[in-house]
C-alpha cells in the first residue's frame, strides 16, 4: 500500500539551525502545509506522541495525512517560518489509527474520496479499511455514493499507486529520491528499476536534475565497480562537462588524463585507458597542440573551433559588401568626433567585419549611434544586438534605435532543437552590431556568425578588459590578438561630470591602482572586514539609506553585486536578507526546493529556455502565482513569461547576484562587497567589471587588504583553446 514503505530518505543540511543537535520526532501528520509541484519539497504539520503540534520541512516526499511518522532532523529557526524541524531522514508507517486512515483517504490519494466518504468508509471498515482496497475493493460498492464507474476508478487509481509504491522503494533502494522518482518513471515508465540497474548513467543524459556525480552514487549502489567500462565512458562525458564549465575548448592530453582520473578517483593508467577508448569510439578527438603536445577534444567543440575562423575570412573575403554604404554619409555639421572615433567609424564602414573595443567612457556608444544614423540615412538595415535582454534593452535607449537578444535575433525552434536562421536559412544582408561581446563563447559566436550572409558587415563592440564568458572559449580576447580584422581601441575618457567617478575608479582598478574617492559623489568606499558588519551595512543601504538619499527604488534601481554565492555576504544569505527586508514577510509565495518565492520578488533566469524564449541572466519581477494551476509568471522587460512550478529552478532571487551573472547588465545603483572571505575569487577584471555595471552610483564595501588584493591578481585562468593559432592561420591567408 503507498507510502508506507519503512524507507529513510536523506536530504542536505543547512538553514538556520537553533541547535547542532539532531532531534527525533514521533506522531501522525496532521497536514500538509505546503508540496511543490514535484513532491520534492514538503512542509507538513505532525501532531506528536505527546499531543503536540510541530512544524517540519524537506524532502518529504509520498508523506500523507493519517500517516504514522518518524522523523529526524535539527531544530531550526528562520523570521520568516518560525521554528520547525530540517528533516535530514524518516521513516513513514501506514495509518494506524481510524482517525489516520480517514485522513490518509481524504487527503486526495484516490479520485472521489473526500471527508464525508472517507469518513463512510472508515465507519464501514474500521482498522481493515487498508487490507480491503488491497484485496477486495469491490466491496466499497457497498457505500452511499460510490457507483461502479467511482469504485472501478478508485481500484485502479489503489493498484497504480501500489505499483509505484514498489517501484519507489527499489529505485530509493538506488538512491533515487522522490524528487526525481516522478521524472524517472515518466521517461521510463514500469521499467525503469531495469533501465537504472543496466546503465544508471543514462539518468545523468536522461534526467534532468540528475548530473554525473548523482547517476555515479546510483551506480555504486547497483554494483557498478569503479573503473567499470560504463562508469569509465560516462567519465569522460563528464569531464568535458566540466571543462566547458571552466571555459575550456580543449584540454592538453596529460591534463585532460589527470583531470579525469581526480575526478573519478582512479589511477592514472585507468583514466588513460578509458580516453583512448573514447578516442576509438569517436567520443572523443586529438589534435596536434603547441610544442606537439596533443590537445583533447569534444568532437563539437573541435568542429566549432574549426568553423569561427572560417566564417570571419568568408565574411572579410566578399569586398561589396553593405557597410560600404555607410562611407557615403558624411558627419553632421558640428559634429564634435575625436580622431579616434572617426576613425572606428570609418573602419567599421570599410570593413566586413570589425571590432570595437575600450573601457568605460570611452565613446563606444557614440560611434554605434552615428552607425546607425548613418545606416539610416543611407537606407542601409542595421540591426543591433547583445547576448543578454538588459544588455540590449541598454542599446536601444543609447542608440534610439530597436535592438534584441541573439536568441531572439537567430529565432530559437523549439520542435527542431535550432535556430531558424543559420548556413541554411541566413539572416537578411544588413550592418550587425553587436554589444557585449566579451560575453560571448565559442557556441553562440558560430550560431551567430553561420546565420550572417556573405556581403553583411558585422561590427563586435566589447571591452576585453572584463570577465571572459561564462560559456567556453575566449573568443573576443582571440579576435583581438589575432589581427585577423581590424580593431579599433578607443582610450580617451569622455564621460564627466556625473558619471566620472565611477569611470575614473574602473579605469584605476584596470590599471592596477586602487580605487580614490570620488569628487562627484557617485562612487564610495566603505571600508570594512567582518563579513556580518558588511552585510549589515548592505542590508541598511539598499533598503533605507541609499532609497532616503539618492531617490532610487530599493528593489528595481539598486543592486548587489557579489564576488560568490556562499559566505556571510554571498548572495544567498544575502538574497534571503534583502528578501525579507524588502518584500515583507508573508508567506504567500511557493517554494522550489528551499527556496521560498514571493509575489514581487525580483528574479533571475539561470539557464538558457529556448521554448520560453528567456535565457540565461535575464531579470524580471515575480507578477503571478496560481496554485491553482501550478504555474507562475514572471516579468521580464515588457513580456511576461510563464512556467509551470516543476521550472521553477530555473529561477533564483536577484536581489543580489555574482558579478559573473550582471555581465551585460547596467543597474543605476551598484553595491559590491570585497572581502577578504572571498579571497579565491578576488581577481582585477572581477572588480573592475562589477565597478562598470554602476550607472549613477557605486559603492564599494570592503577592506583596503580585500580591495588590494583583486586589483594586484590580475592572472587570468588559462582557457585551453586553439582558436588563436587557427584566426592567426585563417589571418596570414
Amino acid at each position: 500500500m503507498p507510502a508506507g514503505n519503512g524507507h529513510e530518505q536523506k536530504s542536505s543540511p543547512g538553514g538556520s539551525a537553533l541547535s547542532c543537535t539532531e532531534h527525533t520526532v514521533t506522531g501522525e501528520v496532521e497536514k500538509v502545509l505546503y508540496a511543490n509541484e514535484d513532491s520534492s519539497f514538503l512542509i507538513v504539520r505532525i501532531l506528536d506522541s505527546d499531543g503536540n503540534t510541530v512544524t517540519a520541512a524537506g524532502p518529504l516526499g509520498g508523506m500523507a495525512p493519517g500517516q504514522h511518522v518518524s522523523l529526524t532532523g535539527k531544530w531550526e529557526i528562520r523570521k520568516e517560518y518560525g521554528k520547525r524541524l530540517k528533516v535530514s531522514s524518516f521513516h513513514i508507517s501506514p495509518p494506524a489509527t481510524k482517525e489516520g486512515i480517514r485522513r490518509y483517504l481524504a487527503s486526495g490519494i484516490l479520485p472521489g474520496i473526500g471527508e464525508k466518504t472517507a469518513a463512510l468508509i472508515v465507519a464501514r471498515f474500521g482498522l481493515d479499511t487498508l487490507n480491503v482496497l488491497d484485496s477486495a475493493p469491490k466491496k466499497l460498492a457497498g457505500i452511499p455514493g460510490l457507483g461502479k464507474k467511482k469504485v472501478e476508478a478508485i481500484r485502479k487509481a489503489w493498484k497504480e499507486n501500489t505499483e509505484n509504491r514498489d517501484l519507489r522503494i527499489q529505485l530509493e533502494g538506488f538512491g533515487i529520491s522522490p524528487a526525481y522518482f516522478r521524472r524517472v518513471l515518466a521517461l521510463y515508465g514500469t521499467d525503469a528499476a531495469n533501465v537504472v540497474r543496466e546503465n544508471p548513467y543514462r539518468l545523468a543524459s536522461d534526467v534532468k536534475g540528475i548530473g554525473f556525480q548523482l547517476a555515479d552514487k546510483i551506480a555504486e549502489k547497483t554494483g557498478i565497480g569503479p573503473s567499470d567500462p560504463r562508469r569509465m565512458a560516462a567519465g569522460v562525458g563528464y569531464t568535458f562537462a566540466q571543462m566547458r564549465q571552466s571555459g575550456h575548448v580543449c584540454m592538453p592530453s596529460e591534463l585532460f588524463v589527470s583531470f579525469l582520473a581526480e575526478l573519478l578517483n582512479v589511477e592514472k593508467p585507468a583514466a588513460e585507458e578509458a580516453l583512448l577508448e573514447a578516442l576509438r569510439a569517436g567520443t572523443a578527438v586529438r589534435m596536434p597542440g603547441p610544442g606537439g603536445a596533443g590537445m583533447i577534444y569534444e568532437p563539437v567543440m573541435m568542429r566549432l573551433e574549426n568553423e569561427l575562423p572560417f566564417r570571419i575570412r568568408t565574411l572579410l573575403a566578399f569586398r561589396k559588401h553593405c557597410g560600404l554604404a555607410l562611407m557615403r554619409i558624411p558627419p553632421l555639421p558640428g559634429s564634435r568626433f575625436s580622431d579616434e572615433q572617426t576613425a572606428a567609424v570609418d573602419r567599421a564602414g570599410k570593413s566586413a567585419f570589425s571590432i570595437l573595443t575600450g573601457g568605460p567612457g570611452v565613446g563606444k556608444t557614440t560611434v554605434v549611434s552615428e552607425l546607425v544614423r548613418r545606416a539610416t540615412a543611407a537606407k542601409v538595415k542595421i540591426v543591433l544586438a547583445a547576448p543578454t535582454g538588459r544588455a540590449a534593452k541598454r542599446m536601444e535607449e543609447t542608440t534610439h534605435h530597436e535592438a534584441s537578444t541573439i536568441h531572439r535575433l537567430l529565432k530559437w525552434d523549439a520542435a527542431a532543437g535550432k535556430f531558424v536562421h543559420g548556413r541554411d536559412n541566413p539572416l537578411p544582408r544588413a550592418v550587425y552590431v553587436i554589444d557585449e561581446t566579451s560575453m560571448l563563447d565559442i557556441l553562440l559566436a558560430v550560431a551567430l556568425l553561420r546565420a550572417i550572409p556573405p556581403g553583411a558587415c558585422i561590427v563586435l563592440v566589447g571591452d576585453p578588459d572584463q570577465l571572459p564568458s561564462v560559456g567556453p572559449g575566449n573568443v573576443l580576447n582571440d579576435l583581438i590578438a589575432s589581427n585577423i580584422c581590424p580593431v579599433s581601441r578607443l582610450t580617451t575618457i569622455f564621460r564627466q561630470g556625473a558619471g566620472s567617478g565611477i569611470v575614473l575608479a574602473a579605469h584605476a582598478v584596470n590599471a592596477g591602482q586602487l580605487p580614490g574617492a570620488s569628487a562627484a559623489g557617485d562612487f564610495y568606499w566603505i571600508e570594512k572586514e567582518d563579513p556580518e558588519e558588511a552585510a549589515d551595512v548592505i542590508e541598511r543601504l539598499i533598503s533605507d539609506r541609499i532609497p532616503r538619499r539618492f531617490g532610487l527604488d530599493p528593489v528595481r534601481d539598486i543592486q548587489l553585486l557579489c564576488p560568490m554565492n556562499r559566505g556571510t555576504a554571498g548572495t544567498i544569505e544575502m538574497n534571503r536578507r534583502l528578501q525579507l527586508a524588502l518584500n515583507g514577510s508573508e508567506e504567500r509565495g511557493f517554494y522550489s526546493g528551499e527556496r521560498h518565492f514571493l509575489l514581487g520578488d525580483k528574479v533571475m533566469q539561470t539557464v538558457n529556455n529556448y521554448d520560453r524564449n528567456v535565457f540565461n541572466g535575464d531579470m524580471g519581477f515575480l507578477e503571478r502565482i496560481d496554485l491553482s494551476e501550478n504555474l507562475f509568471a514572471v516579468r521580464y522587460d515588457g513580456r511576461t513569461v510563464e512556467y509551470p512550478f516543476a521550472e521553477s529552478d530555473q529561477i533564483v532571487p536577484a536581489y543580489a547576484v555574482t558579478v559573473h551573472k550582471s555581465q551585460g547588465s547596467e543597474f543605476p545603483a551598484v553595491v559590491m562587497p570585497v572581502l577578504s572571505q572571498f579571497y579565491m575569487m578576488l581577481q582585477r577584471n572581477l572588480l573592475y567589471t562589477g565597478i562598470t555595471r554602476a550607472k549613477k552610483l557605486m559603492v564599494l564595501i570592503g577592506s583596503r587588504k580585500a580591495v588590494s588584493m583583486a586589483v594586484r591578481n590580475a592572472v587570468r585562468e588559462p582557457r585551453y583553446s586553439l582558436l588563436l593559432d587557427k584566426l592567426k592561420s585563417e589571418a596570414r591567408i
